[in-house]
């Protein structure tokens, strides 16, 4: 199944590049400032497509923006984010109000929907652009992702012990337009029906209640 995810991904990236449409990314570092009644998160868990699709999918998230933080480098294209050398992780930006769904919601869904303890892989995507981690924005942020992982590692949920990084968010680097709503504009390709949908029937079974209505 590794090896297949592997090769789905290659494909498709490898298409995107002949057609043209895989460019350098001109995107500049985005500081969202939360509106009134509103709270912004980044997080990193995998392929950004998978935690997207999570987000978007959930009652009370307005926006959840796939992208790249963490690094060192300014304005990072995928490809070069793809090198593992930028110190970026892919990530997604969420914007929600808290009146619907509170951050520590936010973060149950994020510790279900990845596995947390393992270093920077998620499935067969490896390298630390795919680690797990929370770029928190104040102190409250900080205080319940701590507080959740404590949680979660007292009542051994996982086996093998959390690795998901709790770092102050510093920037945020949007992907390049492709990237955006990936699962929903392109639910028939291959990465998409063999990865994210089993996913995303795992969203359901667990958070069926917190989905938004169509």
């Amino acid at each position: 199944m590794m090896i297949t995810q592997v090769l789905l991904k290659s494909v498709l990236l490898g298409s995107l590049t002949l057609s043209g449409i895989l460019v350098v990314s001109q995107s500049k570092n985005q500081v969202v400032t939360p509106t009134e009644g509103k709270d912004v998160v980044t997080l990193g868990g995998g392929c950004f497509w998978c935690i997207e699709a999570f987000f978007d999918a959930l009652e009370g998230v307005e926006d959840a923006e796939s992208g790249y933080s963490g690094g060192r480098v300014e304005n990072p294209s995928y490809q070069q984010v793809c090198t593992g050398t930028t110190g970026h992780a892919e990530v997604v930006q969420v914007t929600f109000d808290p009146r619907i769904i509170s951050f520590r919601e936010i973060l149950e869904v994020f510790f279900t929907m990845h596995d947390p303890t393992t270093l920077n892989r998620q499935g067969a995507d490896t390298g630390t652009q795919y680690r797990s981690v929370i770029f928190y924005r104040s102190p409250e942020q900080k205080a319940v992702a701590e507080e959740v992982v404590r949680e979660i590692g007292n009542a051994q949920v996982w086996e093998a012990p959390i690795v998901t990084e709790i770092v102050p968010f510093k920037a945020f680097y949007k992907a390049e337009d492709y990237h955006q709503e990936y699962y929903k504009l392109n639910p028939g390709q291959g990465y998409c029906r063999v990865v994210i949908d089993p996913k995303m029937e795992k969203l359901r079974e667990h958070f069926r209640k917190k989905l938004k209505r169509k």
